[in-house]
């Protein structure tokens, strides 16, 4: 008896299933379609505004070729100061907060009375928001504010203390506003260490400074980076901040508000785009340096803190 052959539409049915099988091995499968919204919103909210800046900062104003506006962004010395003004204030308030989150974190990962009340009274300023917080340093850290008041009272001071409308009260707020996110994650990457490292440790004699030195910093050196550069790009990007108790017009000129005087104070919005496009640089230059230093200072799991 003769065997038919197979139908065209039936031999090509196996190398369909197995393209598909190969290809869920790999993780592509129909459900990775879900994720097209969620590209198209960046697309559309990032990718489009950031190359469309790019394209005008390359078209300067007053002309000088693609890259006029760079050259002169670095040949202005007003203009150039800006870089190191902000970095003089992102990186010691992410430094900062970062720091001074770790042993407090470290401190409100195990559970006692009055955890969960002294963890939200850490993260209150969130709520606050960068004007608020902006008011509060005036009315006490201002020439007539109390801390001033009492300093005078008590005759420590003949003259008020000039903490605010400079570089310390740009300062002391973005250590308010950013403190609360660093401490959150730092937190999240201390809560999940395991916590018997540290009492195999201590039942070998590890004192508490060596189980810190040698056991919980290490695993939580992934999610320090992490934090860290979390914590410079919101302090790199300050505004309100540095014209509402600082001095935008001297020490604490960042490259915001040189962007921001570009575009709607002398309306050259290919320079303006320029100084965003830089800002966006040195960005990325002290995130890959931080990562550098993450790789050569830990070789363990890139999610770390999780005692594996």
């Amino acid at each position: 008896m003769a065997v038919e052959a197979p139908a065209r539409g039936e031999a090509r049915m196996p190398r369909r299933g197995g393209l598909r099988h190969r290809l869920a091995e790999r993780g592509v499968d129909r459900v990775l379609l879900l994720l097209a919204p969620a590209v198209l919103v960046v697309a559309l909210l990032f990718l489009y505004p950031m190359m469309y800046g790019m394209g005008l900062s390359l078209q300067p104003k007053d002309g000088g070729g693609p890259f006029g506006n760079y050259a002169a962004f670095f040949r202005d010395s007003y203009q150039r100061g800006t870089i190191g003004k902000t970095l003089r204030l992102a990186l010691p308030a992410a430094l900062i907060n970062v720091g001074a989150s770790v042993p407090i974190a470290y401190r409100l990962r195990g559970r006692f009375r009055g955890r969960r009340p002294l963890t939200a009274l850490l993260v209150l300023p969130v709520t606050l928001g960068t004007v608020l917080v902006a008011d509060g340093l005036l009315r006490y850290l201002g020439p007539k504010g109390w801390f001033n008041r009492v300093l005078l009272d008590l005759g420590v001071v003949d003259e008020p203390v000039r903490l605010v409308y400079n570089y310390w009260g740009v300062l002391f707020s973005l250590l308010i506003t950013g403190f609360p996110f660093a401490f959150l994650l730092v937190l999240a990457y201390m809560s999940g260490i395991d916590p018997t490292l540290e009492r195999a440790a201590a039942t070998l004699g590890a004192g508490p400074w060596q189980r810190m030195r040698r056991i919980v910093l290490p695993l939580l050196a992934p999610g320090l980076a992490t934090t860290f550069v979390l914590a410079f790009v919101l302090a790199f990007s300050v505004f309100p901040s540095a014209n509402l108790v600082g001095e935008p017009a001297g020490e604490t000129r960042v490259m915001a508000i040189a962007a921001y005087q570009a575009a709607f104070e002398k309306y050259d919005y290919s320079m303006a785009s320029t100084i965003a496009v830089l800002m966006g640089v040195f960005e990325l230059l002290v995130i890959a340096v931080t990562l550098l230093l993450r790789g050569r200072l830990y070789t363990g799991p890139a999610s770390g803190g999780k005692g594996s």
